[in-house]
């Protein structure tokens, strides 16, 4: 065989083995294609404060496919730590709640864990704008009543606080809800 029959039949093995690995990928339901999941947030990031605090809040939160229209059956768990000067708290909080749309995430759940009395089985919302390394990050507790109880699902304060440089690195799968067209006349 001469040196370009060689090449074409190794790049037709390449692109004949990517394919099936494709096919594979999505029958395995990993997230693309046809079997992803709803929607997700994942991601850890540390909040930029000029005073020195330490802030960082990571998520694992997942909606899966079968659940599409009820963004109240999300699973996982997020976390936040807040300290300055040694003193501070942290908290792990069960989901409850996961909407995204485009690159913007709402979450929301009841505290489980915490060393912070003020915290301890709330309810609480945390909303993520994935801007690849510039993430944003806001929460409701910033903004929240506390005499008017609890965080309604799925709702929180909107992305106003900025992730500290290099810490950012939050993804947001994108929901995409299927409704029922209706009939055509």
């Amino acid at each position: 065989m001469n040196r370009r029959t060689k090449i074409a039949a190794l790049a037709a093995a390449l692109l004949i083995t990517a394919g099936g690995a494709g096919s594979a990928a999505v029958a395995s339901g990993d997230g693309r294609g046809a079997h992803r999941e709803a929607a997700a947030l994942t991601g850890t990031a540390k909040l930029y404060r000029p005073a020195g605090d330490d802030i960082t809040f990571s998520f694992d939160a997942h909606l899966a496919a079968k659940d599409n229209m009820n963004p109240q059956a999300a699973t996982g768990t997020f976390w936040f730590s807040h300290y300055r000067d040694g003193k501070g708290g942290k908290a792990a909080v069960k989901v409850d709640c996961l909407v995204t749309g485009g690159k913007v995430a709402v979450v929301t759940g009841r505290v489980t864990e915490t060393d912070v009395k003020e915290f301890e089985g709330a309810r609480v919302g945390v909303s993520v704008h994935d801007l690849g390394g510039r993430d944003r990050l806001g929460y409701s507790w910033m903004t929240q009543d506390p005499d008017k109880g609890d965080v309604p699902p799925c709702q929180t304060a909107p992305p106003f606080e900025k992730v500290k440089a290099g810490t950012g690195d939050f993804r947001v799968l994108p929901w995409l809800p299927e409704y029922e067209q209706p009939a055509a006349r």
